[in-house]
């Protein structure tokens, strides 16, 4: 519990402020931390004692003479849970470092606990962290479902419940969003600021949070019947909202489908990372994407908003490149590709409807006419042929979907 990295750094901190040497033992009267380097690795006898009786002793010089490796002061026992796990010493006339002594006692104990509190916080992460990938990459060819139940509930998390995953990708904003004065920040500390952001949103004790990799964090949240779905999205939003206020950075989350079992919950994980990677591809490949429902423009991505996107992105860019050429080969060769491309793509997405494709493409009725008009005479097919339309979307879909991306945490 009481580590010479740690001892060492309180006794040279401690003797630096209060101007007398503080010197600090482990459990066996062996001196680990010292603001007199010299004396780290010897022992002190008078902590034997202290140790034993968990009584504070003072040592005068005649006293301290008879003693090994003790010098005039007072020596107090460390002690955590009940337990003396050490002892701290000041040197000097007993009757002047006296009054230091329940002072620099009580501030190494503090210190000591919010070690050790740090320290279990940091396993307790890392062994989330491991749960969450194991669960990314979960086969039940390879692994036993029950040994992960088993290791889930040890660290009381009860797998069994309904869950849904989330997935946060977190990126560093645009150079012009980031606040005028604001200082560069700590990665270590970004990323510890990061978990805490999104654990007081899904603060349920059954709730797993955890780094899944370099910018990313996974959720497996568990539903619970008096909460609506819509809540989700909601709190989804909220993370969103907070990272963005608080940081130059955003974030974005994608969710998988409601999960009663471990390989649905699998599946809900990559689910949610998908749904992260399709939109991406398509943002950057074009302006016109779908908004979740219920997002209301958030940064939140629904994988029962994406199936057709990933079945797409499934069959691989060979395939993908093939229905491109032979359906939408006149069409790509027009210099506003790309502005029929999305035009082709608000149609269908807005169920066929003229002024739900307008909305979407943030233009006049009129202008969606021309440009259909002119689709229809490139291809030499109406578009309100549904049958062709959908060929046509999807050959537009191809066209913004790149190659596959790996989940985090596989």
């Amino acid at each position: 519990m009481l580590s010479p990295s740690l001892a060492q750094e309180i006794a040279g901190d401690t003797s630096a402020v209060i101007g007398f040497n503080v010197l600090i033992t482990d459990a066996e009267g062996m001196v680990i931390g010292s603001g007199d380097s010299s004396r780290v690795g010897t022992f002190h006898e008078a902590s034997v004692e202290v140790i034993r009786t968990q009584e504070p002793a003072t040592h005068s010089a005649s006293q301290a003479l008879r003693l090994r490796g003790v010098r005039p002061g007072v020596t107090l026992p460390l002690v955590t849970d009940g337990q003396a796990v050490g002892t701290v010493g000041i040197t000097g006339t007993p009757g002047r470092v006296r009054r230091f002594g329940l002072l620099v006692k009580r501030q190494t104990e503090i210190l000591l606990r919010e070690s050790v509190m740090l320290r279990s916080r940091l396993l307790a992460e890392r062994a989330a962290e491991k749960l969450l990938a194991d669960i990314a990459s979960y086969d039940p060819q390879v692994v036993e479902g029950d040994f992960l139940l088993f290791r889930a509930a040890e660290l009381g998390f009860d797998l069994r419940l309904p869950r849904v995953a989330v997935a946060f990708e977190v990126t560093v904003a645009e150079p012009g969003s980031r606040r005028p004065g604001a200082p560069a920040r700590d990665m270590a500390l970004v990323r510890s600021e990061l978990l805490r952001t999104v654990r007081e949103v899904f603060a349920d004790p059954q709730d797993i949070v955890a780094t899944a990799a370099p910018g990313w964090i996974g959720v497996l949240h568990r539903l619970r019947t008096d909460r609506p779905a819509a809540s989700l999205v909601a709190d989804c939003r909220r993370v969103a909202d907070v990272i963005a206020a608080q940081s130059p950075l955003t974030a974005r989350a994608g969710i998988g489908e409601p999960a009663d079992s471990l390989g649905a919950l699998h599946d809900s994980y990559q689910d949610a990372c998908d749904a992260l990677h399709l939109t991406a591809r398509r943002t950057n490949g074009s302006p016109a994407h779908p908004t979740p429902r219920g997002a209301s423009g958030a940064p939140v991505h629904l994988i029962s908003d994406l199936r057709i996107h990933q079945v797409l992105a499934a069959v691989g860019q060979p395939a993908r490149s093939r229905l491109l050429a032979v359906t939408a080969a006149d069409l790509r060769a027009q210099p506003d590709w790309p502005v029929l491309r999305d035009t082709i793509t608000a149609w269908c997405e807005g169920g066929f409807n003229l002024v739900r494709a307008a909305e979407a493409l943030h233009v006049h009725r009129n202008t969606v006419v021309y440009r259909m008009q002119k689709i229809e005479q490139l291809t030499g097919r109406p578009l309100r042929d549904h049958r062709t339309t959908m060929a046509l979307y999807l050959a537009c879909l191809s066209d913004q979907l790149g190659g596959a991306a790996e989940t985090p945490g596989t």
